[in-house]
């Protein structure tokens, strides 16, 4: 049993020594080529295929400046529904969450003594009325002064004047709807013994909306009234339309931006008020201008430049600048329609410098 074992140590010997003479070679024929250094001149001025790149052909296009803001959707009215006299809640008319027409009687405090009083001078209204009858008749006979005569009138205007007071108070008693909208949740039962300080509900109007924003100083110039938007809500794919209709007066000294609303008119109260709007105005349009991505240029030595393309080489032109966007900026001098332009590599890239253009986008 001891005789096969001595061979096969042998044998892994034997090939464990092969291994170590011949494993170069081995790595060396599967490695080939891979390892062989790459020449600077490949990426040098006027040495071998030249850096690779990706381009463009210019050609004209439409530029179009869109401001982009957050705002918020407001209700066109609102207020807080308060007595404006003290007395305890008699009626609540109105139902939580509906419509409202304005001047709708929405609840009522005890005007009982009140009506009391006003019935008490209503019934000396025609006494008063027949002495000052009376004495106009006896005054045309020359019966009596004129002084008598006045005293009665005096009187009679006094106690309409009562009359008028009276009622006044009554109609403090009635709580009404200022202007038509949505009535919310009522905060008083009737018993309640109300004051000016006591809120019983809220209404608000919310057809139309108000959306309520904020422009900086570059485009504060250009939203003025009259100047449309577009916004969108969260988890609602519909772009809405709304007019801008006024703006504040002067700019934030804190952030030095300009307050500015929209209405929109909000048809059957779909949106609700309180939520926050993406907005974008469009602010101008520019047509057949030339138009860049915004990487395509550096800014080098106080100079905007970029790099356009002729016979396999790099050519370095300086550029003037018009309106800028988020990723594109408007060429005005530097460039022309059909030109080349180099769009990746910007920063390696140099005057004169081979170039061979791996993707070209017409």
């Amino acid at each position: 049993m001891r005789k096969p074992t001595k061979i096969i140590a042998i044998i892994g010997i034997a090939l464990l020594i092969l291994g170590m003479i011949f494993y170069p070679k081995i790595k060396s024929a599967f490695q080939g080529n891979d390892e062989a250094p790459v020449s600077r001149s490949t990426f040098a001025p006027g040495g071998g295929q030249g850096l690779s790149v990706n381009a463009i052909v210019l050609k004209p296009e439409t530029l179009n400046d869109v401001f982009r803001t957050k705002g918020v959707l407001l209700p066109d009215e609102e207020v807080n529904l308060i007595f404006e006299t003290s007395g305890k809640i008699t009626q609540i008319i109105f139902r939580e969450g509906t419509f409202v027409n304005k001047g709708d009687l929405l609840a009522k405090v005890n005007d009982a003594p009140l009506q009391a009083e006003l019935k008490k001078l209503q019934s000396q209204l025609p006494l008063a009325q027949e002495r000052v009858f009376r004495q106009r008749t006896l005054l045309d006979k020359d019966a009596v002064s004129q002084e008598a005569f006045e005293t009665v009138t005096t009187d009679l205007d006094k106690l309409k004047a009562d009359i008028e007071l009276v009622k006044s108070r009554i109609d403090q008693t009635e709580l009404r709807a200022p202007f038509s909208g949505m009535i919310g949740l009522r905060n008083v039962s009737e018993g309640t013994y109300a004051s000016p300080q006591v809120t019983v509900s809220k209404l608000t109007k919310i057809s139309p909306l108000k959306i309520e924003f904020s422009v900086n100083e570059r485009q504060a110039a250009e939203v003025k009234d009259g100047t449309k938007l577009s916004f969108t809500v969260e988890n609602d794919l519909s772009i809405y339309e709304a007019t801008v209709y006024a703006i504040e007066t002067t700019l934030e000294s804190n952030t030095l931006s300009l307050k500015a609303r929209a209405r929109y008119d909000n048809p059957g109260g779909k949106l609700k008020p309180g939520r926050s709007a993406n907005i974008e105005i469009q602010l101008q349009e520019i047509t057949n201008t030339i138009v860049i991505p915004s990487i395509a240029s550096i800014a080098e030595m106080g100079q905007d430049i970029a790099y356009t393309y002729n016979n396999g080489k790099a050519h370095q032109v300086v550029l003037t600048k018009g309106l800028r966007t988020a990723s594109s900026v408007q060429i005005i001098e530097g460039l022309n329609i059909g030109d080349t332009l180099l769009t990746t590599g910007v920063m390696q890239l140099r005057d004169g410098m081979n170039v061979s253009i791996a993707q070209l986008k017409d």
